[in-house]
């Protein structure tokens, strides 16, 4: 992203702009500290003030995170897309670990990437003011922040889970960094926090509006028997992150504008790829601001958006699992396709102990692409042709581990995706937008988004014109398709399958 002027920086610092928030930290030169624009303490003089782009700038030029206005707790917003689809797709790949270990390196990260390692450099200084490895190291900072202000984790487990190899290189950088140990940021808050056997609880900031309601709704429809339950407001899951079993339950909560995510898991080291993934699946990092704007210069499609303020696109847990729902779901109706999710996750479903699972109704894990590959026979009652596709599936995933991530174009995801057999164009877009988190994904074809489109347009639509009109809501098609959907919502057509 490139920053406004200093002159407008400053003016959204002095109003407290909470329009800027997770867009821009100023570093304060006779503090050495960097702030979110939203924080309460006195604005710094317009001289002692230099603005960045991301966190890991500011950090890379020597300032500290502010204790006060906590600059892990601000929303991470996808600003880059639509400027640069390489930055998205290596911060989604950052944030799932491709630099945290041995062997994980910027060379390796821009080969999966398909450009020089010199390119993305590049790219990152000129979107992010910081290069890849800085990003990688200020996440796990403000996620060892974060874990220290909010929960009563032992400092071991908090650098664990943050990715550091040894409690010592842990307590040296917050040493460094901080000019105090880990223990010293949590004796400063007062707030009494629930022991881990509770489990681990977190807030996760966005940017407002957020329709949690149509979130919940969505989400609500498709959960799958035993790995998947919405009650009372608070979606629940089962989960299993590299042979680590254990659940989630995500709240609202409207006026900090954030959700709360109660995490029970049998490793700690799982916890960023659980968090990550949360962000995934509830959309946290859109600037729908941004995106509705955009989306509303369509005047037939604008009052539509109106009527949904804050609409997410949602994505799905893991990438395998949203492509067997896809497969499931097609031709057949949302319930037919819950009950053969049901059906799957009882018999190739890892079960879960009754102390993590959260809920007498949270059974299983959903089956990993590796149990499905090698099991003889899948036992559902449905077509062979769909059996086979699912195993086909299951194969491809199980050879190709980062099927389902960010790498190449979306062009390149389509057509990597159409190479397995029983997966279409519809299907493919489809697996593209929710499970990749390629925002330009359009399944025109999905029945769903026609009905909707002819009920904006006021005539009937063709996949063909549906998609001529969408160049117009690039890069946001996704989004355009979300609010299509919610304009079918009240005319649902039985053979929607689980993709509406």
């Amino acid at each position: 992203m490139e920053l406004p002027d200093k002159e407008t920086c400053y003016c959204a610092l002095q109003s407290r702009d909470p329009r800027f928030d997770g867009l821009m930290y100023v570093g304060v030169k006779s503090t050495g500290i960097y702030c979110r624009p939203v924080c309460p303490a006195r604005t710094a003089k317009y001289e002692n003030c230099t603005f960045y782009p991301s966190a890991a700038a500011a950090h890379e030029a020597g300032y500290r995170p502010c204790l006060r206005c906590r600059p892990e707790t601000a929303p991470e917003l996808a600003s880059w897309r639509g400027t640069s689809n390489t930055v998205s797709r290596a911060l989604a790949l950052i944030a799932d670990g491709a630099l945290d270990g041995e062997g994980k390196t910027v060379e390796a990260l821009a080969e999966r990437l398909g450009v020089g390692e010199r390119h993305l450099r590049r790219l990152f200084l000129q979107h992010l003011g910081a290069s890849p490895i800085a990003v990688a190291q200020t996440r796990r900072v403000l996620f060892a922040k974060h874990l220290i202000h909010e929960t009563r984790m032992p400092m071991t487990e908090v650098a664990l889970a943050a990715g550091f190899s040894s409690l010592r290189r842990f307590n040296e950088l917050f040493q460094q960094l901080f000019h105090r140990p880990p223990s010293a940021l949590r004796r400063k808050s007062s707030v009494s926090r629930p022991g881990t056997e509770a489990g681990i609880t977190l807030r996760l900031r966005y940017r407002a509006p957020y329709d949690w309601e149509s979130m919940l709704t969505f989400l609500e429809a498709r959960a799958i028997p035993g790995v998947e339950l919405v009650e009372k407001g608070c979606y629940r899951r089962t989960v299993e992150i590299d042979g680590s079993v254990g659940s989630i339950a995500v709240t609202h909560l409207p006026h900090q504008q954030s959700l709360s995510v109660t995490i029970h898991i049998t490793s700690v080291q799982s916890l960023p790829a659980i968090v990550a993934r949360v962000r995934r699946l509830f959309d946290l990092g859109a600037d729908i601001e941004t995106i509705d704007a955009h989306l509303s210069h369509d005047p037939q499609l604008a009052p539509w958006i109106a009527l949904h303020p804050g609409l997410r696109a949602p994505g799905g847990w893991d990438g395998f699992e949203l492509a067997v729902r896809a497969i499931l779901g097609q031709q057949i109706s949302v319930t037919a396709a819950r009950k053969l999710g049901g059906q799957l996750v009882a018999l190739h479903g890892k079960p879960i102990p009754k102390n993590i699972s959260g809920s007498p109704c949270l059974t299983h894990t959903f089956p990993t692409a590796k149990r499905l590959a090698t099991t003889k026979s899948l036992g559902l009652g449905m077509p062979a042709s769909r059996l086979a596709s699912l195993k086909a599936l299951a194969k491809a995933a199980t050879d190709d581990p980062n099927l389902f991530r960010h790498s190449g174009t979306i062009e390149e995801a389509i057509a990597r995706l159409r190479t397995i057999p029983g997966i279409g164009e519809w299907t493919a877009q489809y697996i593209a937008l929710r499970a990749i988190r390629e925002m330009d994904a359009f399944p025109a074809s999905d029945i769903g988004l026609l009905h909707g489109a002819t009920k904006v347009d006021g005539t009937p639509v063709t996949s063909k014109s549906l998609l001529h009109r969408a160049e117009s809501w690039r890069p946001w098609r996704a989004y355009a398709a979300q609010h299509l959907w919610a304009v079918n919502a009240n005319t649902t057509s039985p053979l929607e399958g689980i993709h509406a």
